[in-house]
Parts: C-alpha cells; sequence; structure tokens
C-alpha cells in the first residue's frame, strides 16, 4: 500500500488521524454506560512539576524577543547534563552547541528530521524516489515527514513474533531496499506495544544504517516510563563505537517524562554534521521554542523527583491492570511506556472490540489499525488489537479494565 501514498494523499485527507477514524466509527453510537472512560488519547494526567509557572515568570519579558533557533545555551547545557546522567556518559561526552537542538516537543523534530535525510540521501548520488522505513505501528509523524520530503514510507511490521520490534534479519536481506532508505524511525520503548531495543538490537540497527548510509532516527519519548531497568538508549550505545553519534539521531521530550505535553518542549541529539542541517531546515521554516519556555525547561530536565513520582504513579496502574487482566487478551506488563496492547481477536479485530467497548460498556479506544498500515507482507499488524492509554488515576483504570474483562465473559 505504500507505493500509493504520497503527498497528495495527505493533502487531501485521504489519509485520516486515528482520532478522525474513531471519530467516524463511533458517529451516533451512544456510550453504553453511565460514567464513559476514554482511553484513547496518550495525554498524561499526572502531576506537573511545580515550578513550572513561575520559571515561566521568571523570563516573561523573553517574550517580547525572537528565541533562537538552535535554543538557549541554559537549555542545550540542561539537555547535555540530563543525557549524561541518565545514559552515564561520562562528562563532555556531548557537545551541547553542536549535538543537541531543542524543538517544540518531539514530533516537530520527529517530522522536520525527514527532509534533511532525504536531501541527504540525495546527495549520495541516489536516484529514484528514496524510501523512509518506520517500525509499523507507527507515530503518525513518521508517515507525515516522509510524505511531505517526497519519500516512500516502507512499514516494517512489529508483531509478537518479531519481539514487537522491525525484523532487522530480513530488513538486513533486502538491499535493493537498504540502498534507497534514506532514514529508518525506530520507537523505544515501542508506542503502543511497550517493547524495549537492547543495546544489541540498536547497535544492529545504528550498523545498518553506517553501512547504507541512511540515519537511524530513534524516538526515545517513553524512555523515563518503564517496568524493570531503565531502556538503554541510542546516545548509549552510539557513543562506545568508534564513529561516536554518526548516522544517529534521537528525540525525546517533556511530554511524557513531567507530563508536560503542552509545554511543547523537546529535542533531538545526535550527528552534529545532520543537525546543522536540520538547524537550517528550521531556521527557515521551523517555529522557534520561546524563551520562557525554554528557561523553564531547563529547570525540568534538572530535576528528577517528580519523574519518579510519575513512574511509580504509572506502577500502580499496571498493577491494576496485571490484577484485573492477568493473561486476558494477550496481556502482559510492558516493559515500557503506558499504553496496553490487548488483542482482541475473540471479539472479530480490534475495531469491532472499539465499538463493542463504546457501545455496551462506555469505555473508548483505539483500533490498533489505525495505528499502523498494511506492510510489506501484505497484513495490518495492528488489526486484533486495541490501544489502550492508562492516564486516568488507577481507580478509573481498574474499573475501565474490569468492563473489558465482561466484555470477554
Amino acid at each position: 500500500m505504500s507505493d500509493t501514498l504520497s503527498l497528495a494523499s495527505l493533502a487531501d485527507g485521504t489519509i485520516l488521524s486515528p482520532f478522525s477514524r474513531l471519530r467516524q466509527l463511533l458517529d451516533g453510537v451512544a456510550p453504553g454506560h453511565a460514567r464513559p472512560i476514554d482511553l484513547t488519547l496518550g495525554e498524561p494526567r499526572e502531576t506537573m512539576p511545580p515550578f513550572v509557572a513561575s520559571k515561566i515568570a521568571e523570563t516573561e519579558a523573553l517574550f517580547a524577543k525572537y528565541p533562537p533557533i538552535r535554543g538557549s545555551d541554559e537549555l542545550r547545557r540542561a539537555i547535555a547534563d540530563w543525557i549524561g546522567r541518565r545514559y552515564w556518559l561520562s562528562s563532555g561526552a556531548i557537545d551541547p552547541a553542536r549535538e543537541i537542538l531543542p524543538c517544540n516537543g518531539s514530533r516537530e523534530g520527529l517530522f522536520y528530521a525527514a527532509f534533511p535525510a532525504v536531501g541527504r540521501k540525495q546527495k549520495q548520488g541516489h536516484t529514484g524516489r528514496p524510501a523512509i522505513l518506520m517500525c509499523n505501528p507507527f507515530y503518525q509523524a513518521y508517515l507525515g515527514g516522509a510524505l511531505a520530503a517526497g519519500a516512500e514510507p516502507v512499514f516494517l511490521n512489529a508483531t509478537a513474533e518479531t519481539g514487537h520490534l522491525p525484523d532487522l534479519d530480513a530488513l538486513e536481506a533486502d538491499t535493493p531496499l537498504l540502498a534507497r532508505t534514506a532514514a529508518l524511525y525506530l520507537c523505544s520503548p515501542a508506542n503502543p506495544q511497550g517493547a524495549v531495543a537492547d543495546a544489541a538490537y540498536i547497535t544492529r540497527a545504528l550498523g545498518l544504517a553506517r553501512a547504507h548510509g541512511f540515519m537511524l532516527f530513534l524516538d526515545e519519548c517513553y524512555s523515563e516510563i518503564y517496568t524493570g531497568a531503565p531502556p538503554v538508549g541510542g546516545l548509549e550505545v552510539a557513543a562506545k563505537t568508534p564513529e561516536r553519534f554518526a548516522n544517529l539521531v534521537v528525540f525525546n521530550s517533556l511530554s511524557k517524562r513531567s507530563n508536560l505535553p503542552g509545554l511543547r518542549s523537546g529535542f533531538s541529539a545526535g550527528d552534529a554534521v545532520f543537525l546543522d542541517t536540520l538547524f537550517e531546515v528550521r531556521n527557515l521554516i521551523g517555529p522557534q521554542m520561546p524563551g520562557p519556555t525554554q528557561h523553564a525547561s531547563a529547570a525540568v530536565w534538572a530535576e528528577e523527583q517528580h519523574v519518579t513520582a510519575n513512574r511509580l504513579a504509572y506502577a500502580r496502574k499496571y498493577d491494576a491492570a496485571d490484577a484485573v487482566l492477568g493473561t486476558r487478551f494477550g496481556y502482559s506488563r510492558p516493559a515500557g511506556g503506558f499504553f496496553l496492547w490487548l488483542d482482541m481477536s475473540g471479539l472479530g479485530n480490534g475495531e469491532q472490540a472499539a465499538l463493542t467497548l463504546w457501545k455496551h460498556f462506555g469505555v473508548k479506544v483505539i483500533p490498533g489499525a489505525y495505528l499502523a498500515q498494511t506492510g510489506r507482507d501484505g497484513t495490518n499488524p495492528g488489526a486484533p488489537y486495541v490501544r489502550v492509554a492508562l492516564v486516568h488515576d488507577a481507580g478509573t483504570i481498574r474499573e475501565a479494565l474490569e468492563r473489558f474483562v465482561h466484555v470477554s465473559a
């Protein structure tokens, strides 16, 4: 299906967001419960750091100035310090001046990165339509960036059989595809499956990128919400290689880590040469992050207590899922993120289950097929599933999941 997708598909409304598709599915259908529960949007609702408003007020005069597109020295240093602490990098292992580029949430960075990736491939002498590969299910910004940059989106199915990550054996065997690949988008912890790529997996993906001259874009937006050990990071892996961060850019934000999706504050970090080009792209067409937002963001990256409290809050929600679901719907506690990826094959598929859950039980979820596309094998890997966002308090999550249990009774 990917060869039929183009910028026109994006611009003429052919491609709809998962939420628009869900609205169409449920249009005119009343919830079957007096207290509906919406578990669709991955919008954190835990407590944000209490000092954010005061930090913005400290520098409110900066609203009168155009902010630097590269971000302030203060913010880039704070991000570099956080990366160093989080991933056990030695002092000075990352250059805040050239190897960090703040952006307005990870979505903006992930989208714009497709442009210099395609331009870079064309400079290598590749002719024909370049390909941008992405894990499938995928975050919609990956697809938007690929189509806007004129690339063919290629969907690499991430299924239970492949550990909910793309099969790198199959990818490595496809040398014609790799030859025209401009970038590979991976997400770890994965949205929505919660799978975590280990160091060996990231090392191999980065090796493919370097061997075939493409960029590895590692979306680490959920890196601070995890069950066991902290997930390994792309920069952590790359720092141990002779090439350091070549061919790698990671993306992260304060949206999930710090419950600040409305702040629109994130960063890209890694390959300095690539980030120099990404900076020029953003300098032409990208929005700057307001100065007060940058000042507040620096303070948030420097503080970890709220992050620990956030992680504990999600652990309580997973405890509720463990207790209520057991192994129903193929559930097992995910390694990271805050979604459940539940197999609803017993109800036909995820779309039918989403309609049933809303119509009879007043629980709103996203059909997995809406978060994926038909992959290279002709199947949609999300079709049997629904995605459940654990963004409410633990009591509400428990109530919603108890209604799930009734749907299979």
